[in-house]
């Protein structure tokens, strides 16, 4: 386990394969940390540097009190990969993560060689909706609530109470911090990239779960008609995280974006 103080916060983080080889940054989603994206790094560890880290609030990264807000986010990430000497790289983001990737690239292009959005959005959500989220969370924890967020996180499929992957994938959602859902349920609440996303110059690559319940493909497809030239793909029998469900598709996906 890795360690680092940025940007006034403990970030916990790996580096894996190669360092002189081109990096892949990945980016996890609310209520995850980057165990999410296990299966689908190792695809890559024999031909890139990878970065996976959990962000402000999850996994074992620091949770400062709530709110943040998405330059929060933005700044852990770029401190983070001005610490590890990483002077551009692919970056992979995932729901939030994605919008967190989306702010690098706008505030910090330097960084950024590419973007692969998945399940995410240049604006998620509105109001009401994360209010009434980070009001059941903070008056009644997230197991409150995570019947209906694994409902849109995962395929019915896949939510077999003898899938014991899925009981896994659980208990990550409840033992996230309050502090770390509610403090970036407000970060989704406050954040619309639509202008600075439609501004992007890098090449994008927009994936979604066709099951998707958080951010469905119309949506997600949206994001991506905002940006000259990006590329979206549907990935099937998946929902919110077909990194999780999919990770083989969602590889081969990336990979053939990288290599185009």
């Amino acid at each position: 386990m890795r360690f680092t103080r940025v940007n006034g916060v403990v970030i916990h983080h790996a580096v894996r394969g190669a360092g002189d080889r081109p990096t892949i940054v990945f980016s996890n989603s609310l209520g995850t940390d980057f165990r999410i994206w296990d299966a689908v790094a190792r695809e890559f560890e024999r031909d890139y540097q990878l970065v996976l880290y959990d962000k402000r609030g999850h996994g074992l990264s620091e949770a400062p009190p709530a709110p943040y807000a998405l330059t929060d986010h933005v700044g852990d990430l770029a401190a983070l990969l001005e610490h590890l000497g990483i002077k551009s790289a692919t970056v992979v983001g995932l729901s939030v993560g994605g919008m967190i990737a989306q702010g690098l690239a706008a505030l910090r292009p330097d960084l950024v060689e590419r973007l692969v959005l998945s399940d995410t959005a240049h604006k998620i959500g509105n109001e009401e909706l994360w209010n009434a989220r980070i009001d059941a969370v903070t008056k009644g924890g997230i197991a409150s609530i995570s019947d209906q967020i694994m409902e849109r996180w995962f395929t019915p499929a896949y939510r077999d109470p003898d899938n014991a992957d899925f009981a896994g994938y659980t208990a990550m959602l409840t033992r996230t911090t309050v502090d770390g859902y509610a403090g970036t349920c407000a970060v989704l609440r406050d954040a619309d990239l639509t202008e600075s996303t439609r501004a992007l110059k890098v090449p994008v690559m927009c994936i979604v779960g066709d099951q998707d319940g958080s951010t469905p493909p119309d949506l997600v497809r949206s994001t991506a008609a905002l940006i000259d030239g990006a590329r979206f793909e549907i990935i099937k029998d998946a929902g919110h995280l077909p990194c999780i469900e999919q990770p083989a598709k969602t590889a081969a996906l990336i990979r053939d974006f990288l290599q185009s």
